[in-house]
Protein backbone atom coordinates (compact mmCIF):
# COMPACT_ATOMS: atom_id res chain seq x y z
CA UNK A 1 0.00 0.00 0.00
CA UNK A 2 1.32 3.18 -0.30
CA UNK A 3 1.43 6.23 2.42
CA UNK A 4 -1.89 8.10 0.96
CA UNK A 5 -3.69 4.83 1.28
CA UNK A 6 -2.41 3.72 5.11
CA UNK A 7 -3.36 7.78 5.95
CA UNK A 8 -6.79 7.38 4.78
CA UNK A 9 -7.58 4.07 6.41
CA UNK A 10 -5.98 5.60 9.67
CA UNK A 11 -7.86 8.90 9.47
CA UNK A 12 -11.14 6.91 8.73
CA UNK A 13 -13.70 7.40 11.28
CA UNK A 14 -16.55 5.31 10.06
CA UNK A 15 -16.28 2.91 7.27
CA UNK A 16 -18.47 5.51 4.94
CA UNK A 17 -15.50 7.51 5.07
CA UNK A 18 -13.74 5.45 2.58
CA UNK A 19 -16.37 5.28 -0.22
CA UNK A 20 -14.93 7.07 -3.24
CA UNK A 21 -16.24 7.63 -6.68
CA UNK A 22 -19.29 4.99 -7.53
CA UNK A 23 -19.67 4.01 -3.95
CA UNK A 24 -19.94 7.58 -2.19
CA UNK A 25 -22.94 7.55 -0.32
CA UNK A 26 -23.76 11.10 -0.78
CA UNK A 27 -23.13 11.62 -4.70
CA UNK A 28 -26.18 13.88 -6.13
CA UNK A 29 -29.12 12.50 -7.92
CA UNK A 30 -30.97 13.62 -10.55
CA UNK A 31 -33.89 12.88 -8.04
CA UNK A 32 -32.74 14.70 -5.00
CA UNK A 33 -34.75 17.83 -6.10
CA UNK A 34 -38.08 15.96 -6.01
CA UNK A 35 -37.03 13.86 -2.55
CA UNK A 36 -38.60 16.44 -0.21
CA UNK A 37 -42.47 16.25 -2.36
CA UNK A 38 -41.69 12.14 -2.28
CA UNK A 39 -41.06 12.44 1.83
CA UNK A 40 -44.33 14.64 2.16
CA UNK A 41 -46.73 12.04 -0.22
CA UNK A 42 -45.11 9.25 1.98
CA UNK A 43 -45.63 10.71 5.22
CA UNK A 44 -49.36 11.10 3.67
CA UNK A 45 -49.62 7.33 3.06
CA UNK A 46 -48.95 7.44 -1.04
CA UNK A 47 -46.36 4.70 -1.05
CA UNK A 48 -46.91 3.52 -4.45
CA UNK A 49 -43.75 3.86 -6.84
CA UNK A 50 -45.32 4.36 -10.48
CA UNK A 51 -47.89 6.88 -8.89
CA UNK A 52 -45.73 9.04 -7.24
CA UNK A 53 -43.74 8.71 -10.64
CA UNK A 54 -46.38 10.37 -12.46
CA UNK A 55 -47.00 13.19 -9.99
CA UNK A 56 -43.37 14.42 -10.56
CA UNK A 57 -42.56 14.04 -13.73
CA UNK A 58 -45.10 17.22 -14.70
CA UNK A 59 -42.67 19.50 -12.44
CA UNK A 60 -39.85 18.39 -14.25
CA UNK A 61 -38.19 15.37 -12.64
CA UNK A 62 -36.88 13.62 -16.15
CA UNK A 63 -35.66 10.38 -14.51
CA UNK A 64 -36.55 7.02 -14.87
CA UNK A 65 -39.17 4.83 -12.71
CA UNK A 66 -37.04 2.53 -11.61
CA UNK A 67 -34.79 5.31 -9.77
CA UNK A 68 -38.04 6.48 -7.66
CA UNK A 69 -38.91 2.68 -7.01
CA UNK A 70 -35.35 2.31 -5.48
CA UNK A 71 -36.06 5.14 -3.70
CA UNK A 72 -39.30 4.28 -1.97
CA UNK A 73 -37.68 0.47 -1.19
CA UNK A 74 -34.90 2.51 0.76
CA UNK A 75 -37.12 4.16 2.68
CA UNK A 76 -39.24 0.16 3.61
CA UNK A 77 -35.89 -1.12 4.30
CA UNK A 78 -34.33 1.86 6.24
CA UNK A 79 -35.01 1.62 9.98
CA UNK A 80 -34.59 5.58 10.29
CA UNK A 81 -36.24 8.01 7.61
CA UNK A 82 -34.15 8.67 3.91
CA UNK A 83 -34.47 12.16 3.78
CA UNK A 84 -33.07 14.14 0.23
CA UNK A 85 -29.18 15.57 0.49
CA UNK A 86 -29.77 19.31 1.94
CA UNK A 87 -29.31 22.12 -1.00
CA UNK A 88 -26.49 24.02 -1.05
CA UNK A 89 -26.23 27.54 0.54
CA UNK A 90 -25.64 28.98 -2.73
CA UNK A 91 -28.91 27.27 -3.89
CA UNK A 92 -31.40 28.68 -0.84
CA UNK A 93 -29.75 32.07 -1.46
CA UNK A 94 -30.93 32.09 -4.74
CA UNK A 95 -34.62 30.84 -3.91
CA UNK A 96 -34.86 33.90 -1.13
CA UNK A 97 -33.42 36.61 -3.99
CA UNK A 98 -36.11 35.78 -6.64
CA UNK A 99 -39.23 36.58 -6.80
CA UNK A 100 -41.52 33.89 -4.99
CA UNK A 101 -43.32 33.64 -8.13
CA UNK A 102 -40.90 32.63 -10.35
CA UNK A 103 -39.84 29.48 -8.31
CA UNK A 104 -40.70 26.30 -9.44
CA UNK A 105 -43.82 24.28 -7.52
CA UNK A 106 -40.59 22.00 -5.93
CA UNK A 107 -38.59 24.71 -4.87
CA UNK A 108 -40.98 26.53 -3.23
CA UNK A 109 -41.56 23.37 -1.37
CA UNK A 110 -37.96 22.93 -0.23
CA UNK A 111 -38.07 26.46 0.70
CA UNK A 112 -40.61 26.50 2.52
CA UNK A 113 -38.89 23.21 4.86
CA UNK A 114 -35.91 24.82 5.40
CA UNK A 115 -37.72 28.18 6.39
CA UNK A 116 -39.44 26.15 8.73
CA UNK A 117 -36.95 24.48 10.32
CA UNK A 118 -34.89 27.88 10.71
CA UNK A 119 -36.52 30.88 12.67
CA UNK A 120 -33.49 33.14 11.94
CA UNK A 121 -33.71 32.23 8.37
CA UNK A 122 -37.19 32.93 8.12
CA UNK A 123 -37.00 36.13 9.55
CA UNK A 124 -34.07 37.22 7.23
CA UNK A 125 -36.09 35.87 4.23
CA UNK A 126 -38.91 37.95 4.94
CA UNK A 127 -36.35 41.60 5.35
CA UNK A 128 -35.68 40.56 2.02
CA UNK A 129 -38.32 40.28 0.28
CA UNK A 130 -39.69 43.69 2.05
CA UNK A 131 -36.36 45.38 0.77
CA UNK A 132 -37.07 44.18 -2.60
CA UNK A 133 -40.43 45.42 -2.64
CA UNK A 134 -39.50 48.51 -1.44
CA UNK A 135 -36.89 48.91 -4.08
CA UNK A 136 -38.88 47.77 -7.12
CA UNK A 137 -41.73 49.58 -6.30
CA UNK A 138 -40.15 52.58 -5.65
CA UNK A 139 -41.31 52.75 -1.49
CA UNK A 140 -38.58 54.41 -0.01
CA UNK A 141 -40.72 55.70 2.73
CA UNK A 142 -41.15 52.76 4.04
CA UNK A 143 -37.55 52.46 5.02
CA UNK A 144 -37.39 53.99 8.45
CA UNK A 145 -40.04 51.08 9.67
CA UNK A 146 -37.92 48.07 7.78
CA UNK A 147 -34.56 48.98 9.79
CA UNK A 148 -37.21 49.33 12.88
CA UNK A 149 -38.27 45.51 12.19
CA UNK A 150 -34.59 44.71 11.73
CA UNK A 151 -33.37 45.92 14.95
CA UNK A 152 -36.17 43.84 16.25
CA UNK A 153 -34.83 40.08 15.34
CA UNK A 154 -31.50 38.80 16.36
CA UNK A 155 -30.03 39.10 12.90
CA UNK A 156 -26.50 40.69 13.99
CA UNK A 157 -25.04 40.71 10.29
CA UNK A 158 -28.65 42.42 9.27
CA UNK A 159 -27.98 45.04 12.30
CA UNK A 160 -24.68 46.10 10.91
CA UNK A 161 -26.54 46.67 7.37
CA UNK A 162 -28.88 48.94 9.19
CA UNK A 163 -26.39 50.79 10.92
CA UNK A 164 -24.72 51.39 7.64
CA UNK A 165 -28.19 52.67 6.31
CA UNK A 166 -28.93 55.09 9.36
CA UNK A 167 -25.62 56.89 8.81
CA UNK A 168 -27.01 58.00 5.53
CA UNK A 169 -30.89 57.87 5.97
CA UNK A 170 -31.73 60.51 3.68
CA UNK A 171 -29.91 59.46 0.67
CA UNK A 172 -30.97 56.17 0.67
CA UNK A 173 -35.00 56.70 0.53
CA UNK A 174 -33.73 59.55 -2.32
CA UNK A 175 -32.50 56.46 -4.10
CA UNK A 176 -35.55 53.97 -2.98
CA UNK A 177 -37.87 56.65 -4.29
CA UNK A 178 -37.05 59.04 -6.96
CA UNK A 179 -36.93 57.67 -10.54
CA UNK A 180 -32.93 59.16 -11.13
CA UNK A 181 -30.06 57.12 -10.73
CA UNK A 182 -26.33 57.20 -10.80
CA UNK A 183 -25.71 54.41 -12.88
CA UNK A 184 -24.60 55.87 -16.18
CA UNK A 185 -21.80 58.23 -14.27
CA UNK A 186 -20.77 54.89 -12.65
CA UNK A 187 -20.26 53.00 -16.02
CA UNK A 188 -17.90 55.86 -17.23
CA UNK A 189 -16.62 55.72 -13.79
CA UNK A 190 -15.36 52.03 -14.03
CA UNK A 191 -14.88 52.51 -18.23
CA UNK A 192 -12.34 55.07 -17.11
CA UNK A 193 -10.48 52.76 -14.20
CA UNK A 194 -10.54 49.93 -16.71
CA UNK A 195 -8.66 51.99 -19.62
CA UNK A 196 -6.26 53.35 -16.80
CA UNK A 197 -5.30 49.92 -15.85
CA UNK A 198 -5.19 48.91 -19.62
CA UNK A 199 -2.20 51.44 -19.93
CA UNK A 200 -0.54 51.06 -16.63
CA UNK A 201 3.02 52.39 -16.93
CA UNK A 202 2.57 51.68 -20.74
CA UNK A 203 2.29 55.84 -21.93
CA UNK A 204 1.72 59.36 -20.52
CA UNK A 205 -1.27 61.26 -19.70
CA UNK A 206 -1.72 62.80 -23.11
CA UNK A 207 -2.61 59.33 -24.63
CA UNK A 208 -4.69 58.77 -21.47
CA UNK A 209 -6.80 61.79 -22.45
CA UNK A 210 -6.93 60.92 -25.99
CA UNK A 211 -8.18 57.45 -25.46
CA UNK A 212 -10.81 58.18 -22.78
CA UNK A 213 -12.20 61.08 -25.59
CA UNK A 214 -12.56 58.42 -28.36
CA UNK A 215 -13.86 55.80 -26.00
CA UNK A 216 -16.87 58.70 -25.63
Amino acid sequence: MTHRTVESLADAAKPEDLFRGQWQHNRTSVLDEYKPYLDERWDEGCTNAWKLWEEIVPLGYRGSHDRVGAYLREKRASPRPVTAQPPAPRMVTRWILSRPETLTETEQLRLKTILANCPELDALTGHVRSFAQMLTERQGERLPQWLDAVRQDDLPSLHTLAAGIDRDRDAVIAGLTLPWSSGVVEGHVNRIKMLKRQMFRGAGFALFRKRIILAH
